[in-house]
């Protein structure tokens, strides 16, 4: 009873224009693909075709793994960064005992230290007395010969 309205037909038939249509089932459902599963094709062509989708089965394999690869890659690299971390950490806290333990034997040795110290000025005391008791001797023994010469009656010069 009712008519369509001539713009909807007008729309219908513009949409049967831009399918394909299959020469077997009239017009496909889409534009993208007129392949038919169950007609039988050209063997070149499904080994071509197959082959292709093996190909883009394999290159989307790869670009799939190779970000995991990356991600297997910094998980190992941050496995040997850890472990680097966990040595030289170690080797802080070695050092910082070891450090310790010096600073106290510095602390306990301190006072022998300066005890040292004050013998060494001792011993360069006595070492200047030394040397001015000496020369002091040196001048008392010119003096004793030059009056023992003087009574044994020589008059004669003491070489000095």
């Amino acid at each position: 009873m009712d008519k369509p309205s001539t713009s909807a037909a007008a729309a219908a038939a513009q949409e049967s224009n831009l399918l394909p249509d299959s020469p077997q089932h009239g017009p496909t459902l889409s534009s993208a693909s007129s392949f038919e599963a169950l007609t039988r094709h050209d063997p070149n062509l499904s080994r071509l075709a197959t082959k292709m989708f093996n190909k883009t089965e394999e290159y989307i394999t790869h670009e799939l793994n190779a970000p995991l690869e990356d991600y297997k890659l910094l998980e190992e690299m941050n496995k040997a960064t850890i472990a680097k971390y966990k040595d030289m950490r170690q080797i802080a806290e070695n050092l910082n005992t070891s450090t310790s333990e010096l600073s106290i034997k510095f602390q306990q040795l301190a006072p022998m230290m300066q005890q040292i110290d004050e013998i060494s000025d001792t011993v360069d005391k006595l070492e200047a007395a030394a040397y001015k008791l000496d020369a002091y001797s040196i001048a008392l023994e010119n003096r004793v010969k030059c009056v023992l010469q003087r009574k044994s009656g020589g008059g004669g010069q003491v070489a000095q």
